[in-house]
């Protein structure tokens, strides 16, 4: 079975085409600029290399079009022919409370999964472009949504739920919702079978820490808490997000800024977290070479950034009455040490040690605590994709 797994932003469209008979990756790319001058598509050929292949791409249409051109393409081609691609698996953000699991688009789900853009204003209508694109391309090829949402779902109330009037969650679903679930359950199950373990019985801290970073508390193989919120802007200090902050400090920022709701939004979402406290870069490896420079701004953010991590870790490790794993993923959590040895620092007291010269390790799955910790920390490169496309041949089988 051949599955393209798409993951559509409001100008970007990111693909890998799986051959799920030996779960190997046979073509993956990514469209940039969508409705933009200078649009392009930059593609990994077999050898590694990245080409990029120019052209106007004025909608979402247009760009899963010229995906699955290339795709069949003489030059650049992994398929004969678009017979061959059994269905499609799209990366969806926000399902609400209506999705726990992944589920084959119907005109009733994407229905409900319309209803739900309020929440994900950015994210949502631009999914739907991509599963538009493909009715419309190819109406007979079957398609699946896997929900960022869905795998938080089995939060309990008092771990979801806002301290604010009960009606606002009756009227307009105010709640924690999570984030980065694909990876957070990818991660989670995969850092079981690497140890030889199962689910049942593992306290499971999970750190996603990439420009966008959440951390999720698992228990039994089943989410209980996690870091993001109602939207991506809560929890950890991000790249451009400022993470947790006094609502009362965002009104007097408004306030004082003379900013509307659009206004403080932008600031919080993109003017914040370490761009904004460095003023150097949302970068991390950029913000490093700065901090090791000696610019105290970008120290400082340094230091906030691994700080709220180790804090969350701290905070889950009590939801979940101790841990057994502590698991690094995505961009950062896989390929920067020092964050690692930072967050684990001085959490002896919880039987966290770290061997430095694991710890030495970028992009690959590797146990990174000394062999008498008593947690095993763990570094583990998440695959949404793949996740996406698993779930989308189960689906299919059933």
């Amino acid at each position: 079975m051949k599955v393209l797994v798409l993951n559509c932003g409001s100008s970007s469209i990111k693909y890998k085409l799986f051959d799920m008979d030996n779960k190997s990756v046979i073509a993956q790319g990514g469209i940039e600029k969508i409705g933009l001058p200078g649009s392009f598509l930059k593609l990994t050929l077999p050898s590694g290399e990245k080409t990029i292949l120019e052209k106007d791409i004025p909608e979402h249409t247009v760009g899963v079009e010229f995906i699955l051109d290339t795709l069949t393409s003489a030059e650049y081609g992994a398929i004969k022919s678009l017979d061959e691609i059994n269905a499609v698996g799209h990366r969806m953000v926000h399902g609400g409370e209506k999705f726990s699991q992944s589920v084959l688009l119907t005109r009733e789900v994407l229905d409900a999964f319309t209803a739900c853009n309020d929440l994900a204003p950015l994210h949502n209508p631009a999914n739907l472009k991509g599963v538009n694109a493909v009715t419309a391309i190819l109406p007979n090829v079957p398609q699946v949504g896997v929900f960022d949402t869905a795998f938080h779902q089995t939060m309990p109330d008092y771990a979801y739920m806002y301290a604010v009037p009960y009606e606002l969650y009756e009227k307009y679903g105010v709640r924690r919702y999570g984030f980065h679930g694909t990876s957070h359950r990818y991660v989670s199950q995969r850092v079981c079978d690497f140890l030889g373990v199962k689910p049942e019985g593992q306290r499971i801290i999970t750190c996603h820490i990439g420009n966008g970073g959440s951390v999720s508390a698992i228990k039994d193989g089943k989410c209980i808490d996690t870091s993001m919120g109602l939207t991506p802007l809560e929890g950890l200090m991000m790249g451009t997000r400022s993470g947790d902050i006094d609502g009362g400090a965002v009104t007097f920022i408004m306030e004082k800024e003379g900013l509307d709701a659009a206004g403080i939004n932008n600031l919080l979402n993109k003017k914040s977290g370490v761009a904004g406290v460095s003023g150097v870069s949302s970068d991390m490896r950029e913000l490093e070479a700065a901090a090791k420079q000696g610019n105290k701004r970008a120290i400082l953010a340094e230091k906030m950034y691994f700080y709220r991590i180790k804090k969350y870790v701290g905070a889950y490790a009590a939801a979940l009455g101790g841990v057994d794993i502590i698991v690094f993923t995505g961009g950062v959590g896989e390929n920067q040490a020092a964050c690692r040895e930072e967050v684990c620092k001085d959490m002896e007291y919880m039987g966290v040690s770290i061997d430095l010269a694991k710890n030495n390790v970028r992009g690959e799955e590797a146990v990174i605590s000394t062999d008498d910790s008593r947690v095993k920390v763990v570094v583990i490169p998440t695959d949404e994709e793949l996740m996406i496309a698993s779930d989308t041949m189960n689906i299919l089988n059933k």
